[in-house]
């Protein structure tokens, strides 16, 4: 299997089986390691003993043939004299065995078999240096010992002691497959443990998992999801559950700016469906009739072209598009007063703070001004008292003379489409003071509006998280 079917067969796995897979993968590199360093100390211990006490007592064997005390007679031979000066090992792990000075075997103690003898196992018999020794692996009836010959010297014989490792070999043979037993019984547990643990960190995982595929199948937005614990998944439960309200909404927005949309165009294009059909008796009206319907279809086609644009802007949030920048509030000021006194013919009065300077969206700021200006001249057309802006870094507020806010009117004066009594009457849209409130709200604002004492209204905004003030 190469590494891409692996990888892929990794990605369909759920969170829980990588988790208890990751958790099972860790537990068997660490019994890995405690099995190979708890069997690799053992056997060390077990072969350095072992060796140690072999090794001991060959040298105790050297020692003594060295003393040239020892011959065949002195291992106690069968029928011999008890009076013995030195006694062979009788253990089931070392094996003994005498040369007499021809190379025969004088004493065995076991294997029933005996030790191999060789030619330089002979000649150690036959040499006069007592102690000379020589070393070798053989396997004597199936087992394998570890051999070494010892010269008794002047000719006397030699003694062969034989290191037994099969029950060593054997032992750590056991050993290993118990601690591979008890591993694999640890992995086992491990992985389930890992499975159990697993479960209870991606519960709340796969349930916003259900609750986000549920809302993309139905698109419901009111889904209820569960927010539990303050930790990373709680946190992202709390996110997404925030993220679907603003989205609900968004939603309701929307459907509510169509429905208003829809209401609102009615009437111009129903006006306009009239005038099309009056124009087909045109030659037929008379000259003040013509003029009158060219005249009511150039205002209803303006007011639909600024439904329309109105509508657009205010959908797509194209104030929101602009790069924001450094705006200069007293120049934005007078260029909207100036264009204000071409349209109305009104008297715009300025007071602007010269320092007056912002980080935000410039485009969107002057049309903000604009329609507050707008409105106040719309409210008081036929006003001989001047329309004041006022503008300065925090705030901004257009004060008139008309007739003021009804109370009726306060609470919706910046809801989409919505119209006071007084001004259905007069031309708009409803969307000017709607758009004022989209601005403020994208600068950290917010708006109001106020009746002025002695008559008039004073309606603005607030920059920059400043509260509202007249």
């Amino acid at each position: 299997m190469n590494v891409r079917r692996l990888l892929h067969l990794g990605a369909m796995m759920n969170l829980r089986t990588r988790f208890a897979l990751a958790f099972a993968g860790v537990a068997a590199a660490a019994i890995a390691v405690v099995v190979a360093l708890s069997y690799q100390t053992t056997a060390n211990v077990l072969q350095v003993n072992a060796d140690e006490s072999f090794n001991d007592t060959v040298k105790d064997l050297v020692g003594e043939a060295q003393a040239g005390v020892l011959s065949p007679a002195s291992f106690l031979l069968p029928g011999g004299d008890e009076s013995v000066r030195y006694r062979l090992p009788r253990t089931p792990l070392v094996a003994s065995q005498v040369l007499n000075p021809d190379g025969t075997v004088a004493l065995r103690e076991h294997p029933a078999g005996g030790l191999p003898v060789t030619a330089q196992d002979r000649a150690l018999a036959a040499s006069p240096a007592a102690g000379q020794l020589q070393g070798r692996l053989v396997v004597v009836e199936g087992d394998q010992y570890r051999l070494v010959t010892v010269a008794l010297g002047g000719g006397r014989g030699a003694v062969q002691l034989a290191q037994r490792l099969t029950e060593t070999r054997q032992l750590l043979a056991d050993l290993g497959r118990r601690l591979i037993v008890a591993g694999l019984g640890v992995f086992v547990a491990a992985g389930l443990v890992g499975w159990v643990v697993a479960g209870r960190v991606t519960r709340r995982l796969v349930r916003l998992t259900d609750t986000a595929e549920n809302v993309a199948s139905t698109g419901r937005l009111d889904t209820p999801v569960p927010v539990r614990g303050r930790d990373e998944v709680g946190r992202l439960a709390a996110a997404f559950d925030s993220m679907l309200g603003q989205l609900a909404r968004v939603k309701d927005d929307q459907r509510h700016l169509v429905q208003d949309a829809g209401h609102e165009l009615r009437t111009p294009l129903t006006s306009l469906r009239t005038n099309v059909a009056v124009l087909r008796r045109f030659e037929e009206l008379s000259p003040e009739a013509r003029q009158r319907l060219l005249d009511d279809l150039g205002t209803e086609t303006r007011e639909l072209t600024h439904l329309v644009n109105e509508l657009v802007e205010l959908a797509t949030e194209q104030h929101d598009q602009e790069a924001p920048q450094r705006v200069a509030l007293a120049a934005l000021a007078e260029r909207v007063a100036s264009r204000a006194r071409r349209r109305t013919g009104r008297e715009i009065l300025v007071d602007a703070d010269a320092d007056a300077v912002v980080h935000g969206r410039a485009a969107a700021l002057e049309r903000a001004m604009s329609n507050l200006v707008e409105n106040a001249a719309k409210f008081d057309p036929g006003g001989t008292a001047p329309i004041e802006l006022a503008v300065s870094a925090d705030r901004v507020v257009v004060r008139d003379r008309g007739p003021g806010i009804a109370a009726e009117d306060a609470a919706r004066l910046f809801d989409r489409f919505y119209r006071a009594t007084a001004a259905r009457s007069l031309p708009g849209s409803g969307l000017g003071l709607a758009i004022v409130r989209e601005v403020a709200l994208s600068h950290g604002g917010t708006v109001f509006a106020e009746n002025r004492s002695g008559g008039g209204a004073a309606i603005g905004f607030t920059l920059n998280g400043r509260t509202p003030g007249v």
